[in-house]
């Protein structure tokens, strides 16, 4: 005898692309109440985060609103926020943290850290010592923790915004090759316009206060439909392999030394999927792989030793492969 089960009437429905997009225009348009002058770099962060894996490097001088956006992100999409803020005597305990003897019961409780939230902010991550950041290396490929031989699942989403000054080099680790592997991309916020920066004046002095007041969006179960929503979106296996193309031509180039792994491909694909449902797109074109090379493939290159002084070089290895490797011609449905 077949059994019928009756649905589940409080089950949120699946969510279409078009919903993607609109929500995710919300969310842009919430966190530029806080955030002037600044669209194309939060929507590259939006669909980061919109990425499963979607880790974050904001690499940038100080005072140009880099934590202000992970809070203002976490804040629009309804998500648990904690801050953290890296220095040299920072212990992996402090982090992820650990079981505190109760004398009152004479049992050990679990006390946990700050890295049990949906968004970290790990502010000035390079300031903290290799052991201190080699805490979040679990937590970002796995997303868990263990501690004392007990394995513990973070929540979902699990997102690391990291922060990073580059003017910076006394007192601070650079990040190992591992470490940056695991993020997504990296990107730089850059001074506003004039424009920006007056428009950023008036709306202080109109709001008389420092605090800003922003408004939820979405919550973790949205997050979570619109991420499941963006596996819908079609990639053409002609796009796939100029994507592979790509990553592996940083691999043969002759100034670098080692070239993106297979995650930069990964994340070639997940952000340029995920681009296309902002754009309320089913599928992939080639230009949403070449607005992400930059931010997904320049941090994972191992440059030759004579151009490690030279911040702009990662760039240009990216540029000259964007002109090297040949681009796929699709149809208007993205065939």
């Amino acid at each position: 005898m077949t059994s019928f089960q009756r649905p589940d009437a409080t089950k949120t429905p699946p969510m279409s692309l078009n919903d993607v997009a609109t929500t995710s225009q919300e969310v842009i348009r919430e966190v530029e109440r806080a955030v002037v002058g600044k669209t194309d770099v939060l929507r590259q962060i939006l669909a980061a985060c919109l990425s499963t894996g979607g880790h974050i490097l904001l690499e940038d001088f100080p005072g140009l609103a880099k934590t202000l956006i992970a809070n203002s992100f976490a804040t629009a999409l309804g998500l648990s926020f904690k801050r953290i803020q890296f220095t040299p005597d920072l212990l992996p305990g402090d982090i992820t943290g650990g079981y505190i003897y109760d004398r009152a019961e004479g049992v050990f409780q679990l006390r946990r850290g700050p890295i049990f939230a949906n968004i970290i902010l790990a502010d000035e991550i390079n300031r903290a010592s290799p052991k201190t950041q080699s805490a979040l290396l679990e937590a970002m490929q796995e997303y868990q923790v263990t501690l004392e031989g007990e394995t513990l699942e973070l929540p979902d989403p699990f997102i690391v915004i990291a922060t990073q000054n580059p003017i910076e080099y006394e007192g601070t680790f650079p990040l190992p090759e591992a470490q940056l592997d695991r993020f997504m991309i990296k990107l730089s916020v850059g001074y506003p316009s004039d424009e920006d920066e007056q428009e950023i004046l008036r709306r202080r002095r109109e709001r008389r206060e420092d605090a800003f007041t922003l408004s939820a969006v979405t919550d973790a179960e949205g997050v979570i439909g619109m991420r499941d929503a963006i596996e819908d979106v079609h990639v053409d296996a002609d796009v796939e392999r100029y994507m592979v193309a790509l990553t592996r031509a940083t691999r043969g180039h002759r100034h670098v030394a080692v070239g993106a792994s297979p995650r930069g491909a990964l994340a070639l694909l997940k952000l340029s999927r995920t681009w296309a449902a902002l754009d309320g797109r089913g599928y992939v074109l080639p230009d949403d792989i070449k607005l992400f090379a930059h931010a997904a493939l320049a941090h994972r290159l191992i440059l030759e030793p004579d151009l490690w002084t030279d911040r702009r070089a990662p760039d240009d290895v990216v540029n000259e492969l964007l002109r090297m490797v040949p681009v796929p011609v699709l149809d208007e449905f993205g065939r």
